[in-house]
């Protein structure tokens, strides 16, 4: 698994090492680049890696992605933090690791959001988590002090058997599923309606009050869909989160007003900024050390969080069994994490 190549304004060529000069062309390279941009150092790897990352440790600058070709990495490092347009992308918040487990059940979906950040679409690999890893997921997690569970893809509601899987999940802790909301209709709607409203929430996308804006993204007339299931649900008995990516302050500052008039109460809205990963070509730019770790389990192994279950950077181990094994080595790789004194921990909110 080879996390995609990201794209930088700033292309450098380490013809130096750290014994030679490369700190000089380091630091003209962030007076060119603006506070939460990135650029790009590709060089030989064994002559500069470790001293890369321990540079960029001790200057608050994050390598956000590696590429590898040959003996030749291509860094891509963000100068300092987040930009100021992503400021309420990313807050402070204690959780206790473990406490919160995301399944991606499938990877296909009946949509092709241009930003998505694990690559769905129509045409993507189901590559399915599968009902009988989640029913043993579900009979290890509580002794592991899991107290939410959130369920999503891809498209949850693609699967024929998910109505079964939210069931099996919801007896060991609470579930949230994430989804477009498309598809909460008809057979599929009377599946999801039949189960346990107090212990499954569902949470719907919707990234705007303009359905131009967030059709842009998802595909044409999804707006309006995304808005029907959540009503459909609602009227069920069900609780329903709002959730939205957004791009600006002012897209922020609309869907606010939108979500204020239709009287939705705060702690059922989830707002966050795109994030640069997966088929997104712009968006906030995050590395490992800038997520709260919250164990994520997809068909190929454990990650370290939902934006990137499908990057390499943030894959923890191919092993899914024992669960408590692979809660272990999140634990560790969190310890190591704070061990370097980097400003961790932030959440990106994915719910």
């Amino acid at each position: 698994m080879e996390t995609p190549r990201l794209a930088a304004p700033l292309e450098l060529k380490a013809t130096r090492t750290f014994a030679d000069g490369l700190l000089l062309e380091l630091i003209d390279a962030l007076r060119r680049t603006p506070a939460g941009g990135l650029f790009a150092l590709e060089g030989p790897t064994l002559a500069l890696a470790d001293e890369l990352e321990a540079w960029s440790r001790m200057t608050g600058n994050v390598i956000v992605s590696r590429t590898h070709e040959g003996d030749s990495t291509r860094w891509v490092i963000r100068h300092g933090a987040p930009g100021a347009s992503s400021a309420s992308a990313v807050q402070r918040e204690e959780r206790r690791l473990g406490a919160r487990l995301w399944l991606y059940t499938n990877f296909d979906c009946n949509l092709s959001c241009d930003y998505c950040c694990v690559r769905s679409s129509p045409t993507a690999s189901r590559r399915a988590l599968g009902l009988e890893a989640i029913t043993k997921i579900a009979a290890e997690a509580p002794a592991l002090g899991v107290r939410d569970i959130f369920v999503t893809g891809g498209e949850p509601m693609l699967l024929d058997d998910i109505a079964e899987i939210l069931r099996v999940l919801s007896q060991a802790a609470p579930v949230t599923v994430l989804t477009n909301g498309a598809l909460l209709k008809g057979a599929r709607k009377e599946e999801i309606v039949a189960l346990d409203r107090s212990r499954i929430k569902l949470q719907i996308s919707l990234d705007s009050p303009d359905p131009g804006l967030h059709d842009l993204h998802r595909g044409r007339g999804t707006w309006e869909r995304a808005l029907r299931g959540a009503d459909a649900m609602i009227a069920a008995g069900f609780r329903v989160r709002l959730a939205a990516t957004l791009s600006t302050d002012d897209e922020e500052r609309r869907f606010v007003a939108f979500l204020d008039d239709r009287g939705v109460a705060s702690e059922d809205r989830v707002i966050r900024r795109v994030a640069l990963r997966g088929l997104a070509r712009d968006g906030v730019a995050l590395a490992r050390v800038d997520m709260m770790p919250e164990i994520t389990i997809t068909a190929e192994g454990v990650f370290w969080h939902p934006v990137g279950a499908e990057d390499s950077d943030l894959l923890l181990t191919r092993e899914i069994f024992p669960l408590a094994k692979a809660f272990e080595i999140a634990e560790r790789a969190a310890a190591e994490e704070r061990k370097h004194g980097d400003a961790l921990q932030s959440v990106f909110h994915c719910a």
